[in-house]
């Protein structure tokens, strides 16, 4: 008896919508049974059953071409305009997915066919990725224990050896120029790739704007509560304009955890018993001084925010080394007109340990910068200001080592829950979840399992 398939000669009609795929398929003329032809339908186990494209491929290009996601990606402008580097990867590796046919459909049943073999893929999956969370992470503390020490030698340089907070962001601004070679070894371009340059200068500027408003602040406020303010309003305000700007949202654990640490460091902000009981008349000049010099600190905190967002959406087109001359050229323009502005005068180093101490300073901020740079491109912007927070407590411990300086109660107890807020986030990040790894194993034997591909 002869068979043919019901769909050879026919025209084939497919509709694509967001949410439904339609396909009708029809002859020239209507279809009617034949006497002696059978109409036969693949089944599972038969010749050419398996060469189709599996259910997870087409419901891979349906996404990939939907208006849905078009008009989607539209809305997320920042996405759409760097674009991104994953997006490429991933897109590259659905179209070999398609392409490998029964490659890829052995390895599914291999994978089906022991357990083994799918815990085996999600352990390297997530391997893979705890190993490159624990380097961000370490790369994160160490950036809060540089910010810390540079705490401490600024306010060192400057009661020791009278140096001005601004003179040293510009004497650390020139030292960085050095980063120069970085981008030129690579053969980049080291003032941003070709469309990107603009916000490349914004986010320079942003940033050398948010240090200089912190330095200046160190003029007019203490180091411990300037450098509070800025790391409090900064890590608040990432937050919001990551979800403005970025469309990219805080979990709920995350929010809490981080909403934990900047009450801590609102306690370290707490005035001593001392200040709070004196009834001495307040100076109006001795007020209006340190109001402008907390106005400082929090629009410090402001252009901080919105250099790690603007970072953050240039994150796959600028490397680190190019952002980094960014700062430095853009650092040593407005340095010195902030000095003019503020007529802080010009007190160059005169010893060997004063010139050591600089030195330092410079490499402490590239260590810094370097931790966070690195850490945007995985982690959410205030996530990564609410771990240097770290900073306050580090500064605490290296000033009673250094300067004889007790902390009152307010602080060591906002010390003690930045701290904890700090490691339950690493914590979270870094420690396997046992009932997560579960839930996605079940979840992909089940798709394996499944009678549809």
């Amino acid at each position: 008896m002869e068979s043919t398939h019901l769909l050879g000669g026919s025209k084939k009609r497919v509709k694509i919508h967001p949410h439904t795929v339609t396909a009708k398929y029809a002859t020239h003329t209507p279809y009617a049974p034949q006497p002696g032809v059978h109409t036969h339908f693949p089944q599972p186990g038969d010749d050419g059953y398996d060469d189709a494209p599996s259910f997870e491929d087409f419901g891979s290009f349906v996404e990939e071409t939907s208006d849905k996601k078009q008009l989607t990606e539209s809305r997320k402008w920042p996405l759409t305009l760097f674009g991104s580097r994953h997006n490429d990867k991933d897109t590259a590796h659905k179209l070999q997915t398609v392409g490998g046919g029964e490659g890829s459909e052995g390895s599914a049943k291999a994978a089906k066919g022991s357990g083994k073999g799918v815990g085996e893929q999600l352990a390297s999956f997530g391997e893979a990725s705890v190993s490159a969370s624990r380097l961000t992470w370490v790369g994160l503390l160490g950036a809060a224990l540089a910010h810390g020490s540079l705490i401490v030698l600024t306010r060192v340089a400057s009661e020791r050896f009278s140096l001005g907070p601004l003179f040293l962001l510009l004497v650390r601004s020139i030292v960085q120029l050095l980063s120069l070679a970085v981008p030129l070894h690579r053969g980049e371009n080291p003032f941003g790739p070709e469309g990107y340059r603009l916000r490349l200068l914004c986010y320079g500027i942003a940033y050398s704007l948010s240090l200089c408003c912190a330095y200046s602040s160190l003029t007019f406020v203490s180091p411990g509560n300037a450098t509070t303010t800025w790391r409090l309003a900064t890590t608040a305000l990432s937050a919001t304009l990551a979800f403005l700007l970025l469309e990219e949202r805080l979990g709920l654990a995350d929010g809490i955890t981080i909403a934990a640490g900047l009450c801590g460091l609102g306690l370290v902000l707490l005035p001593a018993v001392d200040e709070t009981n004196s009834d001495s008349p307040t100076d109006p000049a001795v007020f209006w001084r340190g109001a402008f010099g907390w106005s400082l600190s929090a629009l410090a905190g402001l252009w901080m925010a919105l250099a790690l967002v603007g970072y953050r959406s240039l994150k796959e087109r600028v490397g680190v080394g190019t952002a980094l001359f960014t700062v430095s050229w853009t650092g040593c323009l407005l340095a010195p007109a902030s000095l003019a502005l503020l007529q802080e005068g010009w007190s160059w180093p005169m010893s060997v340990e004063a010139w050591l101490l600089v030195l330092g300073l410079a490499a402490c901020s590239v260590v810094a910068f370097l931790g966070m740079t690195h850490a945007l491109t995985r982690l959410h912007p205030a996530l990564v200001s609410a771990s240097q927070s770290l900073e306050i407590p580090i500064a605490m411990l290296l000033h009673l080592a250094v300067l004889p300086l007790a902390p009152t109660a307010p602080e060591v107890v906002g010390s003690v829950m930045v701290i904890l807020s700090v490691g339950w986030l690493v914590a979270m990040k870094l420690l396997p979840s046992r009932v997560g790894g579960r839930r996605q194993r079940e979840e992909y034997e089940e798709i394996l399992d499944s009678p549809i591909k």
